[in-house]
């Protein structure tokens, strides 16, 4: 099965300053590499059959037929071959000398696209030299074929549609690029010969990067390296490839031989960013211009799910940089409690009620709710913490639940459920011996029940304690831990609450620290089945749903991309490999997705709750769906 994948590389081999039969024997050798690499778009850097730093020797007719029969060098080499090559060279077309980069596949060159900003400032005089390729269109003859010439779109398959921008045109604040993005293109080649200084590298990935990202594009970046003339200049051979808005890869930089950074680009990722954005669509009908379009002549398929060289984050909710991780969550708890805080303020609620069970999301609410008061300048009295020990209650978590509560000066309050929900089983004629949905949920709805009233009696607001990651799989009780005032966790996966409260634990003192750490250490629990002879939990959450981890996993790509279950699984074999067999992921995908469908039901009520990131269920906002759909084509992997 094909996966939505097309194998991308920017190359920038040593490079020689008017050898043009040297650059040629390069190429030549990194187009061959390519093919066994099975790569798809190769792209080499800006005037490189030239050499970027010829000054004046680029109006020598010899340096020009020199460059023009190494482009039919370079279509012999492509024959009976679907890779396609973007190379740069001089070319003239009527009587101007312009700065080109030339499509060519299986033996034919496809297009050839003009540089359209020429540069003539500081170290830059490219117009001594070259004409602007603005809105030139026309032909050229190579090889005895007349070529299209001028800003073109070049379609590589159904799914894979090729820009080409050249160096400075990605610097300008109407870049080609984004008319080509807009006009259709989903990958943006950009051959460059942009010289090193102090903190360019930095600032161009960051263009590099932004440019992919507000154009939901894939952008393969290749810039002149080691050869060219040091006279005045260094290049380093930078090659970058970023897609949408995230670098896959660069090569190294100085590299004295020549870099290359290689990529699968996800194409069906990048439609899929394009197809949910509606704004993009509204943007492409503002391009005045409607660009020509050719199509290479072998169209290209992507690759085989064992043929993508990617790997996959097990973990994309959560940064893998402890800097960017602990910004993270300062963020998210900032966009928390500042949203509960405008809610209390508005209902004029100068109280909160949390029920406190020992375990992560609760924890979470509690810390919440105390930056939110401290926003209002209330006391921390006023955030009522409630206990409710029930059948399941182990000592580990009530005593930590207590601890936590005293810890933060909070009101402290203790409520049984045991006799209640003996009750009212019995009123219901449940035998309590029976330890069955009806049993846990019992439970569950008196919890809330005692937290609702108290909310009423105390003229406070009831802060929800359920997660994103809950929400998915309707792992919560309805019209129980389901049902709040305001649900402060509500945007937050199950990964990224322990983040929080750890990170949390790094800024508090050390007595209250002790006990988030433990309570992290704790396994994820509703803790509603009575605890097993040891005393220790004996109903735990992962040993029935599968690793919250990979629940996540499934949770963002299917959300956020609308990645089809075969891929879903492809990628959690990849991120996972050495965690979980393929038969658990499978096992753990299906469970996913029935539960996703049928509990839909209790996302289509949820109380309001705060987005904190990309990836949201409200069904307010990002996540509308109904409660009856039919799943069976998701689960046919």
């Amino acid at each position: 099965m094909k996966s939505g994948f097309l194998k991308v590389c920017a190359v920038s081999p040593r490079v020689t300053v008017a050898g043009v039969q040297s650059n040629l024997d390069i190429a030549l050798q990194e187009i061959e590499k390519a093919k066994q690499n099975k790569v798809q778009l190769l792209v080499f850097p800006e005037l490189f059959l030239s050499g970027y730093t010829c000054g004046d020797l680029l109006l020598q007719t010899a340096l020009q037929d020199a460059c023009k029969t190494a482009l039919t060098a370079i279509c012999r080499q492509t024959e009976n071959s679907a890779l396609v090559v973007i190379i740069g060279l001089p070319l003239k077309f009527g009587a101007s000398l312009y700065n080109c980069a030339a499509v060519v596949q299986n033996g034919i060159v496809v297009s050839v696209i003009p540089k359209t900003y020429i540069p003539n400032y500081n170290e830059y005089y490219e117009k001594r030299w070259f004409a602007s390729g603005e809105g030139i269109h026309g032909t050229v003859t190579i090889n005895g074929q007349e070529i299209p010439f001028g800003q073109t779109l070049i379609r590589l398959s159904d799914d894979a549609v090729l820009g080409v921008e050249i160096c400075e045109d990605l610097w300008t604040p109407s870049s080609p690029g984004t008319a080509l993005a807009l006009s259709g293109a989903n990958i943006i080649a950009n051959l460059s010969a942009s010289n090193e200084a102090v903190t360019k590298n930095d600032y161009r990935k960051n263009l590099i990067c932004l440019q992919s990202a507000k154009n939901f594009c894939a952008y393969v970046y290749a810039s002149a390296g080691v050869g060219e003339s040091t006279t005045d200049l260094v290049f380093s051979g930078a090659c970058t490839i970023a897609e949408n808005g995230a670098l896959l890869a660069e090569g190294e930089r100085f590299a004295f031989n020549g870099s290359l950074a290689e990529a699968c680009i996800d194409l069906e990722k990048l439609n899929a960013e394009r197809t949910h954005n509606t704004s993009f669509a509204d943007a492409a009908k503002n391009i005045c211009e409607k660009l020509p379009s050719v199509s290479t002549p072998v169209m290209l398929s992507d690759l085989d799910f064992e043929e993508v060289d990617r790997s996959f984050d097990p973990h994309p909710f959560v940064p893998n940089d402890t800097n960017e991780k602990d910004e993270r969550c300062r963020e998210i708890l900032a966009i928390q409690s500042h949203a509960l805080a405008k809610r209390m303020a508005h209902i004029v609620a100068k109280k909160a009620i949390i029920g406190i069970s020992g375990g992560l999301d609760s924890t979470l609410a509690l810390l919440v709710t105390a930056r939110a008061l401290k926003i209002l300048n209330l006391p921390n009295e006023n955030m009522i913490c409630v206990t409710m020990p029930g059948f399941g209650t182990t000592d580990r978590t009530y005593q930590n639940a207590v601890d936590l509560i005293h810890a933060w000066g909070a009101d402290f309050m203790e409520i049984s459920i045991r006799d209640a929900a003996r009750g009212h089983m019995a009123d219901i004629g449940h035998d309590e011996a029976v330890h069955d949905i009806t049993y846990e949920n019992t439970q569950a709805r008196e919890r809330t029940q005692i937290l609702m009233d108290l909310a009423n009696k105390h003229g406070a607001v009831l802060v929800g304690t359920g997660d994103l990651s809950e929400l998915a799989l309707g792992w919560c009780t309805y019209n129980a831990d389901h049902m709040s005032m305001y649900g402060v966790n509500a945007g937050v996966p199950k990964t990224l609450v322990r983040h929080l409260v750890r990170n949390e634990a790094q800024q508090l003192p050390k007595k209250i620290a002790d006990i988030l750490n433990d309570i992290l250490d704790t396994p994820v629990s509703p803790e509603l089945l009575p605890p097993d002879e040891n005393g220790n939990i004996q109903q735990k959450t992962e040993d029935a749903l599968g690793p919250y981890e990979v629940h996540d996993f499934y949770l963002y790509h299917f959300l956020r991309f609308g990645a089809r279950p075969q891929k879903l699984l492809f990628m959690a074999k990849r991120a996972f490999a050495d965690v979980y067999s393929e038969q658990q992921l499978s096992d753990w995908l299906r469970l996913f997705l029935r539960r996703f469908f049928t509990n839909q039901f209790k996302r289509s009520c949820l109380p309001d709750g705060p987005k904190v990131g990309s990836v949201s269920l409200s069904p307010r906002g990002d996540w509308r769906m109904p409660s009856d759909a039919d799943y069976s084509v998701w689960l046919d992997f």
